[in-house]
């Protein structure tokens, strides 16, 4: 790859840069305005930490929701931010390849692909998150093999089946680690009339979270406002009370990677029942969930090495195989020149 090779995954929650093989950059997607000017303050962490603690005069924003652009600009500057805090002042733009959901529209792929030329990139190339992750898990998609690919990440969840540098058989859903979240800051309200940011319900999901049957029993402090008397309040929950609330979405998915199935040729379902499928992506970190996949599918599902990183890694290293994907790219109106 060369020097000026950029491999973005531009995420809901996150957005992780590689380059040369390596991961240069991750930082929360979020850009932090002054209100009324839409000024910007601040971007990636320093944006992060101001959630929930701004000021009426600031406002921190999450410019992407459900894995693709809402606010435009906003998304542009974020991307630039990050390019620049990359590659520097060189006088040579750098090629960018950018992933996105599987299921993706041609006006979304036209908004990332006009974000990222009006942020300096020389040329732009978009990913389906799917092949993205399998190449930077080290899978060999070339051969006449069926692979299953779960990614999930903040916004959307793709689970695809990719044979001969192809996809086969895909879906996109808006179900992924953000509708944990937001089911665990759900349940606080109903159950305890406790409000909790989403910082907060992120944490109390990575440290006690799990969605399998039979589970390590954890309790953890969760701290919040209370809705009647308006003052701070803490409780100690445990995993036993959430894991109702994060089954829910989680069989979600699980249904999802079972429609893909029935949807794959039998050919292929026999090499997915020999190979197993890959769980990517940060929500492939949610405890006890590539067993009730597995339970769920009869597929044997594991967790990539680096599932965090796997989806820019991938991206990062697609410039590799320009000439020989099938359709991993998504068409080749959406490469700018």
């Amino acid at each position: 790859m060369a020097a000026l090779d950029i491999g973005i995954d531009l995420g809901t929650t996150t957005v992780i840069i590689s380059m040369n093989n390596e991961i240069v950059l991750s930082e929360p997607s979020v850009v932090a305005i002054k209100s009324g000017t839409e000024e910007v303050l601040s971007v990636g962490q320093d944006a992060y930490v101001m959630l929930g603690r701004t000021p009426s005069t600031i406002k921190a924003i999450k410019p992407l929701s459900d894995g693709v652009i809402s606010d435009y600009k906003l998304t542009e500057h974020m991307i630039k931010y990050f390019m620049r805090k990359v590659y520097g002042n060189s006088v040579i733009k750098p090629r960018v390849a950018i992933c996105v959901p599987s299921v993706i529209t041609n006006v979304e792929s036209n908004a990332v692909v006009d974000a990222a030329t009006q942020s300096g990139a020389r040329r732009v190339y978009l990913i389906k998150e799917p092949v993205a992750a399998a190449i930077g898990a080290g899978i060999d998609i070339s051969k006449p093999n069926g692979v299953m690919i779960i990614d999930i990440g903040g916004g959307t969840t793709d689970i695809s089946v990719i044979s001969l540098n192809g996809i086969v058989t895909e879906t996109s859903i808006k179900t992924a680690g953000n509708k944990f979240d937001s089911s665990i800051i759900k349940y606080m309200k109903s159950e305890y009339n406790l409000v909790v940011g989403e910082k907060m319900a992120e944490m109390v999901k990575r440290e006690i979270g799990n969605v399998y049957v039979e589970h390590e029993n954890r309790q953890i402090d969760i701290k919040g406002r209370n809705l009647i008397t308006g003052l701070p309040q803490k409780i100690t929950i445990c995993t036993d009370e959430l894991y109702d609330v994060l089954k829910e979405p989680a069989e979600v998915i699980a249904h999802a990677v079972h429609g893909v199935l029935e949807r794959t040729p039998p050919e292929l379902v026999g090499d997915i029942y020999t190979n197993g499928a890959i769980l990517t992506g940060g929500g492939a970190l949610i405890g006890g969930l590539d067993r009730l996949i597995s339970e769920r599918t009869k597929i044997h599902t594991t967790i990539a090495e680096d599932p965090i990183n796997c989806v820019a890694l991938g991206t990062g290293k697609c410039f590799e195989f320009l000439d020989s994907l099938v359709d991993g790219f998504i068409t080749p109106s959406t490469h700018q020149y």
